[in-house]
């Protein structure tokens, strides 16, 4: 426990009136002190990351590393650490790296484990302190430090360190020729850079160890593309050999939506998310926390999207939107949970003609950022169009007028999307207003950009028009059926056994003549949308033209029928906010304080360093300031630290903040606001419903200021519970 100096009142007034900026650096601490106040005493790359020590993790695989450290139970920390890196699974390496550290602090590998776990100056702060002490590990050891040393080195604006790493690796290769981790991890550096040599290695590895999972991972990597039937067999064996990561249940995914084997994409990418859901449930963190979670979500709905179940691509979109903002991890930028929801709720509405909900005030929450304008100008004037809205006309003149914004260079990264939804637009509206000639044109304009586009990302895609499949739909109500079919064909080069494409080159091929080309088409769409929601338009249309087909499927591979497969075991479907854990601390007066005594209330729970960190005592003075704001939003403040019930009850005085003694830390560990590494308290903010579900936290070396954040949170946590409650019911009589 750390030794604590007990204030009086008086002083804490004067702390927390005093300027903080009066107080100097960390209210006058110096560096060494710092820990002092819920900073690493190892430096500021151990201020992020985990605090709270492992736990033995089942289903990731096995790889073994044998590093050099006094304590035994080092190796086994580290070669989970290791392990789990193999998978991609940096948060949870750098947790067991952690715990090597703290258990033998002059091992060199559990440094070198850390600094893979991050990037950047915290990459290159832990490979120092591997540096430091390479001198203790074998000749392997120090040969791995130090091809890593050539990675971080700084070469100037045109360096070389990226070759002159993967030249190291090879050394490393040629030099212990039996150590199949050198391989893997040289393997991990070239994926998908030199494909051939690649694989070549990982069948090397995998001849040695048949189960290696970075192998089996790196694999499919290295094959992500149109060639992914190479890594077939490593997709069946990497989920089955560490079906403990979404990440590895996963990856898989990747290469089944690729190969259009839709049925197992979706078991792929649905185990994954329930597997990230109830690791997040388990270990109360967030989905902005887990980076794979929400790239996952979107892979899945953009599957369930093709699969035909709209409903459920839907509301998984929605699921991503209701994640709990962050003002670091979960803002309006490009790969946040948030965007993400936004971009999987736009494709799916575009793709299933939900033009109602699209025009709908506050159905996507589109933000005001060029890209935000871009996608709503975009989506808005589709469904004008489509509607045959009056203002259809305006609409996409408005989104052409963004042009402007455009031909700005720092926003030329848009420039290909804004050409391919424009073309789009005014393809379509010309083709709605009788005008077919130009309509079609424009459509063959967009067509091949769009592919460009698709070819930039598609980790799923975010657009949501195949242009080749929405050009032979053009020609199929012009009559042009040749035309349409080399379109659908077109389209199918590019998106393996897309149904809507399918189900349109049916109606082509029928309308040519080739009933047996037709037929074929139609079996492949009918096994695409086996489990498909009623009333798909493209598949009645198809059926309209009197065709018969079984369902059949045309695939590398087989697969197994998602709806038909029992995935529970994985952990639950949807994500929700996590019971907190029971609070139970005295107040300035010695009463016992629950969080079951404030259901029906908010809860604002800070854990704080005590009267004796300056920063901490002014963060409680601007809460306590604020009591009005949180007593409208319904909002309790508990600030929580080891200070006792006596110094509590000498600072409380007038503030409106309950503080809570919590002198063995009981409480703080179980809100994860203890450091085990290093064994002191940290700084906590926590946001608690009225239900007593956590919505967000915040953990680290400083206290969270952001108020207005706060206070926006808060209202968002009472609209999601007024929505979530019943209506409540009429006392009138009938009439």
């Amino acid at each position: 426990m750390r030794s604590r100096v007990l204030f009086p009142f008086a002083l804490f007034v004067t702390l927390v009136v005093t300027p903080l900026a009066a107080q100097g650096p960390l209210g006058g601490q110096t560096a060494a002190d710092r820990h002092k106040s819920g900073h690493s005493k190892l430096g500021e790359a151990f201020d992020e990351g985990p605090r709270e020590r492992p736990t033995k993790i089942d289903g990731i695989g096995r790889t073994s590393f044998p590093i050099t450290t006094s304590k035994p139970e080092v190796q086994e920390w580290f070669d989970q650490g290791h392990t789990l890196l193999h998978s991609f699974w940096f948060f949870e390496a750098e947790r067991s790296f952690r715990w090597a550290v703290k258990l033998d602090p002059d091992a060199p590998m559990p440094y070198w484990g850390l600094a893979r776990t991050a990037s950047g100056d915290r990459a290159r702060a832990f490979l120092r302190e591997a540096s430091s002490r390479k001198a203790r590990g074998t000749p392997r050891e120090r040969d791995y430090i130090e091809a890593w040393e050539v990675q971080y080195e700084d070469r100037g604006e045109n360096g070389t360190a990226r070759k002159d790493f993967h030249r190291a690796l090879e050394r490393l290769i040629l030099k212990y020729p039996d150590d199949v981790e050198a391989k893997a991890l040289y393997a991990y550096e070239a994926m998908a850079e030199n494909r051939v040599g690649t694989e070549l290695l990982i069948r090397q590895v995998l001849s040695v160890d048949p189960n290696h999972p970075g192998a089996h991972h790196y694999r499919i990597h290295n094959w992500d593309d149109q060639d992914g039937a190479q890594a077939l067999a490593s997709c069946k064996q990497y989920g089955t050999l560490v079906p403990g990561i979404g990440h590895a249940l996963h990856m898989p995914g990747h290469i089944y939506a690729g190969l259009g084997m839709y049925h197992e994409a979706a078991i792929s990418l649905d185990s994954a998310t329930r597997a990230e859901i109830g690791y997040m449930s388990r270990r109360m963190v967030f989905p902005y926390n887990t980076w794979n979670y929400a790239h996952n979500r979107n892979y899945l709905s953009y599957v369930q999207e093709q699969l035909g179940l709209p409903s459920e691509a839907i509301r998984g979109a929605r699921e991503l939107l209701a994640v709990p903002l962050d003002p670091k991890l979960n803002d309006a930028t490009r790969f946040s949970p948030h965007w993400q929801g936004v971009a999987a709720l736009t494709r799916a509405l575009i793709k299933f003609e939900r033009w109602d909900d699209i025009l709908a005030p506050g159905s996507i929450p589109w933000g005001t950022s060029l890209r935000d304008r871009l996608g709503r100008g975009y989506a808005e004037a589709l469904a004008k169009i489509e509607k045959k809205d009056p203002a259809a006309d305006i609409a996409v003149a408005s989104f052409s007028d963004l042009k402007k914004d455009i031909e700005k260079p720092e926003n030329s990264s848009y420039k290909l999307q804004f050409e391919v939804q424009l073309l789009e637009l005014q393809g379509t509206y010309a083709l709605e207003n009788g005008d077919a000639i130009k309509g079609l044109m424009l459509l063959t304009e967009a067509a091949p950009k769009e592919l460009a586009l698709r070819a930039e990302y598609d980790d799923p895609p975010f657009f949501p028009t195949l242009m080749y499949s929405k050009l032979g739909y053009a020609y199929l109500s012009q009559n042009s059926p040749k035309l349409a079919a080399d379109a659908f064909e077109r389209a199918l080069e590019t998106v393996r056994n897309d149904p809507f494409a399918l189900a349109g080159l049916a109606r082509a091929r029928q309308a040519l003549g080739d009933t047996k080309a037709a037929t074929e088409a139609l079996g492949r769409a009918l096994y695409v949308w086996s489990d498909a929601e009623p009333g798909l338009r493209w598949l009645d249309e198809a059926r309209s033209t009197g065709l018969r087909a079984t369902a059949v499927d045309v695939s590398p591979g087989p697969q197994r029928n998602y709806r038909a497969m029992g995935l529970d075991k994985f952990g639950p479907a949807i994500w929700q906010p996590f019971a907190a854990p029971a609070l139970d601390a005295r107040n300035s007066t010695g009463a016992r304080v629950t969080l079951d005594g404030l259901k029906g209330r908010n809860v604002i729970l800070v854990f704080y360093l005590g009267t004796g960190c300056a920063h901490c005592v002014s963060q409680i003075k601007e809460l306590s300031e604020r009591s009005d704001k949180w007593k409208g939003l319904e909002a309790d403040v508990l600030a929580v630290s080891a200070d006792s019930v006596a110094a509590n009850a000498a600072s409380q005085g007038a503030l409106s903040v309950q503080l809570l003694a919590d002198d063995q830390f009981r409480n703080a560990r179980l809100f994860k606001s203890y450091d085990d590494f290093e064994e002191m308290p940290i700084h906590s903010t926590v946001l608690i419903d009225k239900t007593g579900r956590v919505h967000w936290a915040r953990h680290g070396g400083g206290p969270f200021t952001d108020y207005d954040f706060l206070a926006s949170q808060l209202e968002r946590m009472n609209a999601l519970a007024a929505k979530a409650s019943p209506a409540p019911r009429s006392s009138a009589p009938p009439r």
